[in-house]
């Protein structure tokens, strides 16, 4: 078994978290619905809601990245069903981010019956390992404000606040000592 400092799979309780193929994208489609439909959930006027398409689409999306070396998809896997997937990419120079080289998580999921298994962990720290192999210089990653769970996550593995996303509607509004907008 490869260890997953090296990136490759790991495996632990029957558990496996491998490199995604083509044969687990339906099932990577319904966690990316059940991720869309959580964070419309947290806050439905900054996210888009899930549709009937959203699982047919995050699958179509995420299986076009499957074979570009820059993308990583991994799996979490007991036996041959898929629980939990990460979407991470190595990324260059991002001067709207202000940013240099990085390793960034855009996705991390685990089906809610396998939460607190250490399976967002293992997914984690197997995505990391791998994005490390790349060259990157650091990780970076986003998660909704609401999303504490996953914040916890996350400080555990020793990442930092470093960026504040503020929302707001495009209705009028008033800005304090100013007329309408």
């Amino acid at each position: 078994m490869i260890t997953p400092t090296d990136g490759g799979p790991r495996t632990s309780a029957a558990v496996t978290i491998r490199a995604a193929e083509a044969v687990h994208l339906p099932a990577i489609g319904r966690l990316g619905a059940l991720l869309v439909r959580t964070h419309y959930e947290f806050d439905p006027e900054r996210f888009i809601a899930a549709t009937p398409g959203t699982a047919h689409a995050y699958e179509s999306f995420l299986g076009s990245g499957l074979n570009d070396p820059n993308i990583i998809v991994l799996v979490a896997l007991r036996g041959s069903d898929v629980f939990g997937y990460t979407y991470a990419g190595v990324e260059s120079y991002d001067y709207m981010s202000l940013r240099g080289p990085a390793g960034v998580l855009y996705d991390i999921v685990v089906d809610a019956a396998h939460r607190r298994e250490g399976i967002g962990r293992m997914l984690l720290e197997t995505t990391l390992a791998t994005l490390k192999t790349r060259g990157v210089p650091r990780f970076v990653l986003s998660t909704a404000e609401k999303n504490e769970a996953a914040q916890r996550l996350f400080t555990r593995a020793g990442f930092r606040r470093t960026m504040v996303e503020m929302t707001r509607g495009a209705s009028p509004c008033r800005l304090e000592g100013s007329a309408t907008v």
